[in-house]
């Protein structure tokens, strides 16, 4: 089917539409394939290939060759098939072009909806892509609007409006419509109706992880590696990190000089604390790192079968530190090495405190 005049409208909506034409003429062929298939008992056998450099549309189905016909809308017969493909056999599968006129009749009873279905998919095809290129990475999206009751805030990204919520943002973010934001891209899924959503947060260990990389240029050449991060959004995070280069002191590139990496994205979050503690392969390093600021005297590592316990041991007066307010700091640190952490001051007394998952 050749259609000259329809691909320069094509063209055109395209350009209109500010859409990929690849991408408006993939949304057109699943429309159209959508809108055949019902003459066809909704049988996946329907398809659609549209070139607009050869200025072609083809629709065509795909029917099964067999010995005995079980599903008339799917199989041929040998003879049948030979009308096709004269050296047609069982088991092959035959294209059969749709009569132009056939196809030109459905076209026109269902066209104003197959055209808008196609826009529909381009359009969402479009936002999907570009969510897909900035997912698990940091963007600067503007406030459009806030919710009075719940506080979540809605967002431009892209084409669409997307909800921060309240419960992923930081405690302290006070936003106002217009503000531009940085917000962390944690998920991309489709809907029910195939329509593309982004999980956007402010909370998710990954903004830490990825602001450390756009500060440090350590991290971002892989001379430095971030091991792992935990995080209590707002509050205090703490960051694992290593170099496998003898002459690079991985903390010190995070921290930069006189703090100044680590300092701006403390600014960049608010005045959330940030612990860069150095990652080991020796379990009792890395818990004893874990725990900073407090000194660690010793780490006693027992391997079970389901988890890792740390018995560790400070000085008393290092044991409110140790643990942190409301114990953060051993929760944190739990969390950061994946082990179970008995918290054991120096000397004997009653106080023995146990953080793991």
């Amino acid at each position: 089917m050749d259609n000259k005049e329809f691909f320069e409208a094509l063209k055109m909506l395209a350009k209109e539409k500010k859409l990929s034409l690849e991408l408006l003429c993939e949304g057109i062929e699943r429309a159209i394939v959508t809108a055949v298939k019902r003459d066809y008992n909704n049988k996946d056998i329907v398809f659609c290939d549209i070139d607009p450099d050869a200025g072609t549309i083809r629709v065509y189905v795909r029917m099964n060759v067999v010995n005995e016909i079980d599903d008339p809308d799917t199989d041929l017969t040998v003879e049948q098939a030979k009308r096709y493909k004269k050296t047609a056999l069982p088991g092959d599968i035959i294209e059969i072009e749709l009569d132009t006129r056939e196809v030109s009749r459905i076209a026109a009873e269902k066209g104003k909806h197959v055209l808008r279905q196609g826009i529909r998919e381009a359009e969402h095809g479009q936002i999907r892509e570009e969510f897909q290129s900035r997912n698990q990475e940091i963007v600067t999206v503007k406030v459009s609007r806030i919710e009075p009751e719940t506080l979540d805030a809605f967002v431009e990204f892209g084409k669409i409006e997307e909800r921060l919520p309240r419960s992923e943002q930081l405690p302290n973010d006070n936003f106002r419509e217009g503000d531009l934001i940085k917000v962390f891209v944690a998920d991309v899924k489709d809907t029910s109706r195939n329509i593309p959503r982004a999980t956007i947060s402010r909370t998710h260990p990954g903004l830490v992880r990825r602001l450390l990389e756009s500060e440090v240029p350590e991290i971002y050449d892989g001379t430095v590696e971030i091991k792992s991060v935990s995080r209590e959004a707002g509050s205090r995070s703490k960051i694992a990190v290593y170099s496998s280069d003898e002459n690079v002191d991985p903390v010190g590139a995070c921290i930069g000089p006189r703090g100044t990496r680590v300092g701006k994205i403390v600014d960049l979050l608010g005045g959330e604390k940030l612990d860069i503690v150095r990652y080991s392969d020796d379990i009792a390093e890395y818990v004893a790192a874990s725990l900073a600021p407090a000194d660690v005297i010793s780490v006693t590592v027992e391997e079970g079968e389901e988890e890792t316990v740390c018995r560790v041991v400070v000085p008393n007066s290092q044991l409110s530190l140790a643990i942190g307010n409301k114990g953060q700091n051993a929760r944190l640190a739990a969390k950061l090495t994946g082990c179970k952490i008995d918290i054991n001051p120096e000397t004997e007394t009653d106080d023995v405190i146990d953080y793991g998952f």
